[in-house]
């Protein structure tokens, strides 16, 4: 089978939990122990029912790419992230950057993207814009496996992918740049500085890439920058501001039976934030306002070999405008309740213009063609620590929508510590989407009666640390049953299709010495209804070596039974790819690196009739001062 040499590998390192004496297990929390996501405050991640992956900055950064989602694909357990390319992910059709988290979709809004817990998805269309997520601001990713609606509400149904920016934590200032170059025309170029005096802290960067990628008319380009700077008011008060901003233009070739020309993209995406936040030892909150918005012109281009150009310009704007508020405090010993309140005012615009003179044409709406929802949410948490080995958590959320009324969404979890290096959850939530702007306003199937697609999780799982934490492993077991999901039925969209997922997750880690840390995880799906882009299973193992100036990492990832096509015309995929990058401090302050991609020069495709490239290579240098 193709996935044995993981089964081996998988093996081998779990024989080490016979081998190894178990010792006292510290009660320091390391940073990877200690996450923001499943309770909104900082919480001990072996008090949460949730199941919540961390990958920190040192790894996202160091097989130098540009954008989280490559590494969170090989990192997390279930997570499979669709490309087309060497580099840009693109949107509209074609566009790639699709999240599938245990077979729910990011691209239907079933997945939810933050940035330090602010929602971030196009107000139209409802789904994340892959490229606007740079590893350049990323202090660390917190991915939540499994339905968070009712923390964060509307499109979290089957989980969040929560990006926690960069700060400086420490007096003085830090700079960094970071250029190289490769295949296929690809440049990429950042620059950061960090700095803190006193009572201030500030971060700015920002970012240059392009490639030409593969294929004919395939060309991307992306620059962007990122700030935020805080101010300690007190020790227990600070207040904060931040803002980013990505420009990219993208083509879409087409496929190789159907080859495009003119499917063209200008996109630009912004977001940004303000807020204050309190940190005392038995409470701590925070009120915030953001805003994440958007501009798309899109050309829809035409078949090479029949077509003729576009007479029109597709182009939409659209804006997320938020207010969250949460507090969380300790009422008696072992006791933390959380309470909260969202508002979301979502706002879109869709029309064409035509492209000899720009006048606005005709838009096949059912209404004007600019919309705007608002939602209203209240939410209550209480999370009890029973006994010294015992916690139990429930909590509600009510959502109310402008369209679809209300929505109760329910969660409750227990954990039981039977060691101290050990935890065994069981948890039981509810997850919810509300239709789109695009399902009930624009184009013919519209349909303003949609309902929200609702989705009920069950999960048990077990994570155990061995020798002090050098050795950590986890296994997960899950039940996905979900309904009223939003399909097109004789052209019009109806609450008709349904989703029966169950699968099992592994994952280990273990850090042999100071020089040698192994990693692998795995992932089995079992899909009643396939779902296209999610495969039956995926998995990873990588290795990482340092030594002296020298740093090297090496992934296999392994993926099975990909659908690229359900339907009449079901297909699957099935590939490995072996990536590998060496780094070598030359002096300070300069690190050589080179990394290759695909070095099995796999043939395979996430896209059905959109084949990724062969082996790939990119060398550069980083600067730190």
């Amino acid at each position: 089978m193709r996935i044995k040499p993981f089964i081996i590998i998988g093996a081998t390192l779990a024989g080490h939990l016979t081998a190894l004496a178990e010792t006292e297990f510290t009660d320091s929390i390391g940073l990877s122990e200690v996450v923001v996501t499943g309770s909104r405050n900082v919480t001990d991640i072996r008090h949460l029912p949730q199941t919540v992956t961390v990958v920190d900055h040192l790894k996202l950064t160091e097989n130098q790419r540009t954008n989280v989602l490559p590494t969170l694909m090989e990192q997390v357990p279930g997570l499979m992230v669709t490309s087309r390319g060497m580099m840009g992910y693109g949107v509209s059709t074609g566009g790639s950057g699709g999240m599938m988290l245990r077979g729910i979709s990011s691209g239907a809004g079933q997945v939810m993207v933050l940035i330090d817990g602010h929602p971030q998805y196009n107000g139209i269309f409802g789904h994340p814009i892959a490229d606007a997520y740079p590893t350049m601001m990323t202090e660390r990713v917190e991915v939540l496996r499994g339905p968070a609606s009712m923390l964060y509400g509307s499109n979290a149904m089957g989980g969040v992918v929560n990006i926690v920016t960069r700060t400086s934590e420490a007096d003085g200032s830090h700079g960094y740049v970071n250029l190289g170059a490769g295949s296929w025309g690809t440049l990429q170029g950042e620059a950061g500085y960090s700095l803190r005096h006193g009572k201030w802290r500030a971060t700015a960067s920002g970012q240059y890439v392009r490639s030409d990628n593969h294929r004919p008319n395939m060309g991307f380009e992306q620059y962007g920058g990122f700030a935020k700077v805080n101010y300690d008011i007190t020790p227990h008060w600070n207040v904060f501001a931040d803002a980013s901003i990505t420009h990219f233009n993208a083509s879409y070739p087409g496929t190789t039976s159907a080859p495009m020309l003119d499917a063209d993209q200008w996109i630009t995406r912004g977001a940004i934030a303000i807020g204050i936040e309190n940190h005392y030892r038995l409470t701590s909150g925070r009120l915030s306002i953001y805003d994440n918005f958007g501009r798309h012109k899109i050309d829809d281009g035409y078949n090479a070999l029949t077509g003729s150009p576009q007479t029109r310009l597709f182009r939409s704007s659209d804006a997320l405008l938020g207010i969250s508020w949460y507090q969380s405090a300790v009422l008696w010993s072992g006791a933390r309740l959380t309470v909260g309140f969202d508002y979301q005012n979502i706002y879109g615009h869709a029309y064409y213009t035509d492209r000899q003179n720009g006048n606005v044409l005709e838009t096949p709406n059912k209404q004007s063609g600019e919309e705007r929802n608002h939602e209203l949410a209240g939410y209550v948490d209480l999370r009890q620590d029973l006994f010294t080995w015992l916690t139990a958590e429930a909590g509600v959320r009510y959502d109310h929508h402008t369209i679809t009324g209300g929505e109760w969404i329910p969660q409750a979890g227990i954990v039981v510590r039977p060691l101290r290096s050990g935890e065994l959850k069981l948890m039981a939530s509810k997850g919810f989407r509300n239709p789109t702007m695009r399902e009930m306003y624009l184009y013919p199937p519209s349909n303003t009666d949609l309902k929200p697609e609702r989705m009920w999780s069950y999960e048990l799982s077990w994570k155990h640390r061995i020798a002090s934490g050098r050795l950590q492993y986890g296994i997960n077991l899950f039940c996905i049953d979900a309904d009223n999901i939003i399909q097109t039925v004789n052209r019009q969209n109806v609450n008709t299709g349904e989703l029966n997922n169950k699968g099992i997750e592994f994952e280990l880690q273990y850090r042999i010495n100071s020089h040698w840390t192994l990693n692998t995880n795995h992932s089995w799906l079992d899909m009643r209804q396939p779902v296209l882009s999610a495969p039956k299973s995926k998995s990873h193992a990588g290795v990482t070596m340092s030594y002296g100036r020298w740093r090297a990492n090496v992934g296999l990832t392994e993926v099975c039974g990909l659908y690229t096509a359900i339907g009449d015309n079901e297909h699957t995929e099935a590939f490995t790819l072996l990536n590998a990058t060496v780094s070598y401090a030359l002096c300070h302050p300069v690190t050589l690196w080179l990394k290759g991609d695909n070095l099995l020069a796999q043939r395979y495709e996430y896209i059905a009739g959109m084949p990724m490239p062969k082996a790939t290579f990119m060398a550069g240098l980083n600067l730190e001062f």
